[in-house]
């Protein structure tokens, strides 16, 4: 039973999704806005909005998640001096 299951398989492998989220969020940070099918910006918005989140907080534990969910040092520097500034007034 699909109970509760509101995420999209996307007609991918596990590690090929969590790839493909990576290389959309890498290109959405460094880019800002990016060209993509509907059914993948559903997906990527959330995850997205949970490394703005870390960026807002700016320790050095959250630098390190964010790190190892991107696998980027660009991007994560971005995201740190940029995009966190940035949406640091902004709930959510």
């Amino acid at each position: 039973m699909r109970h509760r299951k509101y995420r999209s398989k996307l007609n991918r492998t596990t590690e090929h999704r969590k790839a493909l989220m990576r290389n959309l969020a890498c290109a959405l940070i460094e880019h800002e806005r990016i060209h993509t099918t509907e059914a993948k910006a559903r997906q990527l918005r959330p995850f997205v909005e949970r490394l703005v989140t870390l960026g807002k907080n700016g320790s050095l534990a959250a630098r390190r998640n964010a790190f190892s969910t991107l696998q980027k040092k660009d991007a994560v520097h971005k995201l740190f001096t940029t995009l966190g500034p940035r949406f640091s007034e902004r709930p959510g």
